[in-house]
């Protein structure tokens, strides 16, 4: 497929107010990094990531560029503030999971709309996931306590389930959006906090804060379409 295709199908299937609520949310980021003299670095990632999930929650392959470029300037921001859980999680799983996923995802297009056809785990692999997810929770909390992490609550668990909403993510699965509710959740929390002690990271907390509204818009859709989908399959 040639540039100029591939853009004519990753520009279609928007809705009005999606592109509404879009450049009105980087118009925020704008004025709030002018206002508060926000990091340089804490815009761009800003702006990448809600690109990333806004695109990722269409079903666009696209996503992935801006997934890539974000991660590249939040793993800079985690090093600055000492959240090393998130820095390994950025730096050695986000990247290659996302190279990952482009390939995976061009495997499962639609003919039509070039949009991933989606899916849901099976009841079997949902109870697995949810004890493995648990269990790595404790051990994850436990050795980032260890090692002195500024917030080791909020950072392990955000480390856990980002490990199980992207391995969702690259799957299509619609259990991605639980995933990212909780980790966006926490995450908004975490910067909060930061931010309040004097980290120059506005944009930062603003982009988790629309992941975490992102994310429950998107679980909604997905679960809409799938329904839909499922009905015309009768």
């Amino acid at each position: 497929m040639d540039i100029i295709k591939f853009l004519k199908y990753e520009l279609k299937g928007w809705k009005k107010y999606e592109v509404i609520a879009l450049c009105l949310v980087f118009l925020i980021v704008c004025i709030n990094a002018f206002i508060l003299h926000d990091s340089k670095a804490a815009i761009v990632s800003a702006v990448c990531g809600i690109l990333y999930t806004t695109l990722a929650g269409k079903g666009k392959i696209s996503c992935y560029f801006f997934g890539l470029l974000g991660t590249s300037f939040y793993s800079y921001l985690s090093f600055k503030n000492a959240l090393w859980g998130n820095l390994l999680l950025y730096v050695c799983y986000y990247f290659p999971m996302q190279v990952t996923g482009i390939f995976k995802w061009k495997k499962h297009l639609k003919s039509d709309t070039k949009e991933i056809v989606k899916t849901k785990l099976s009841f079997k692999e949902l109870i697995v996931l949810s004890l493995g997810a648990i269990a790595a929770c404790v051990a994850v909390i436990f050795i980032l306590w260890y090692f002195k992490d500024k917030s080791p609550i909020f950072d392990g668990i955000t480390t856990v389930f980002s490990v199980i909403g992207m391995y969702l993510t690259v799957k299509r699965c619609i259990e991605q959006w639980i995933a990212w509710i909780i980790v966006n959740g926490l995450s908004s929390l975490m910067w909060l906090e930061l931010v309040l002690k004097g980290a120059k990271a506005y944009s930062t907390l603003l982009m988790w804060i629309v992941y975490f509204i992102l994310g429950i818009y998107f679980l909604i859709i997905w679960k809409n379409e799938m329904k839909e989908t499922e009905k015309n399959n009768l």
